[in-house]
């Protein structure tokens, strides 16, 4: 613990011209009194820390001193190589340039730490895609990526259902959401949105007015964007996946649910809202003499509710809309007809147990 927080001051002030002793005492969340004691203990080592007295004094680093990554344990290294996912680096086309990287960083580890970055690929992957989908990368991802790094504009053509529409963008930032890549842009003069990158149809990075200008400063003004230092891009999907999440919730349906049936709602419906009817369900009244709990759930069709609900099996019950409940009560019935017809044991190799929702479990085999 000690010799972590040793290091992580020495990285402070290599950061920093100097910082006071409060400052330090602040940033490692110890007293300035351990502060002291640290700073010595540094000295005696051999790391020039040096301290200026006076009401504007502090601690710094004297001749330039830098300390190479040996502050690093095994752990740390490890998890600083599973920082990158491979398979999204190779798709943005910054494959090569994580390997130097990753290359640079093994060469400054103590020679003991040098196998991390293969200890930590063994032990992790990330499999980013959802089940039964094969992913494929958009053909403009990697002109896309460059222009996010770059601060680049960008002139796009998206379909946007059957029409393709062009868009002058100031790319910020990608997301990767289950095998599905998304690009939050800002239209220029205008606000933040989110554009599905397998719809863009062209992309064409922005060019100086004037080709004679494209080397100088007002040209490279041109092509590029100032980004907004407020802009915060896991806040910013949050924020949007939340609200796509709603909009599309347009229908209700009323269910009276088993406590077994409560506790598989969210896993067969949409979790957020599953568990905001649960809770104002709960809130509300609470079980009937039965022990059921009756929920008004937001859903985004009725059709869609079908598929979902009758996961539930008996566990759930469609008290209205009365459309809605007369299907299901419909599909018990031509279920319970066929079933019917089944008399004694069913032949050929057992079925297998089909784990239960509410305490799902991840499958031996993929």
């Amino acid at each position: 613990m000690r010799a972590a927080r040793l290091i992580k001051m020495v990285l402070l002030l290599q950061g920093r011209p100097s910082m006071t002793a409060a400052e330090l005492a602040r940033e490692l969340e110890v007293s300035e009194r351990t502060i002291a004691r640290d700073v010595l203990s540094l000295s005696e080592a051999g790391v020039p820390v040096y301290a200026d007295r006076g009401r504007a004094g502090g601690y710094r680093l004297i001749g330039g001193y830098r300390t190479r990554l040996t502050g690093l344990g095994r752990s740390e290294a490890e998890a600083l190589f599973l920082s990158g996912v491979p398979s999204a680096l190779r798709e943005m086309g910054l494959a090569d340039a994580a390997s130097a990287a990753r290359l640079k960083v093994s060469a400054a580890l103590l020679p003991e730490l040098r196998d991390a970055a293969t200890g930590a690929a063994q032990r992790f992957h990330l499999d980013a895609p959802g089940w039964y989908q094969e992913p494929e990368t958009p053909a403009l991802l990697p002109e896309i990526a460059d222009a996010v790094w770059d601060d680049r504009r960008i002139t796009a053509r998206y379909l946007r259902k059957d029409t393709e529409v062009e868009r002058e963008l100031e790319p910020y930032g990608l997301v990767l959401k289950a095998g599905v890549w998304y690009l939050a842009a800002r239209i220029q003069g205008g606000d933040y949105r989110v554009y599905r990158v397998d719809r863009f149809t062209a992309v064409t990075p922005a060019e100086s007015d004037t080709p004679a200008e494209s080397d100088t400063a007002a040209g490279a003004a041109d092509r590029h964007f100032s980004r907004d230092g407020s802009f915060d891009l896991p806040a910013f999907w949050a924020e949007r996946a939340a609200q796509f999440a709603r909009s599309i919730l347009r229908e209700e349906v009323v269910l009276r649910l088993t406590p077994r049936g409560a506790g598989q709602l969210p896993y067969v419906t949409e979790r957020a809202a599953a568990q905001e009817a649960l809770a104002r369900a709960r809130t509300a009244g609470g079980p009937d003499a039965e022990g059921r709990l009756t929920v008004t759930l937001a859903v985004e069709s009725a059709e869609v509710a079908f598929a979902q609900l009758l996961g539930l099996g008996p566990e759930g019950e469609v008290l209205a809309p009365s459309g809605l409940r007369e299907r299901f009560a419909s599909a018990a019935r031509r279920t319970a007809a066929l079933y019917a017809k089944t008399h004694g044991p069913p032949h050929g190799p057992e079925a297998p147990d089909v784990p239960d929702p509410a305490n799902p479990t991840a499958p031996d085999q993929p």
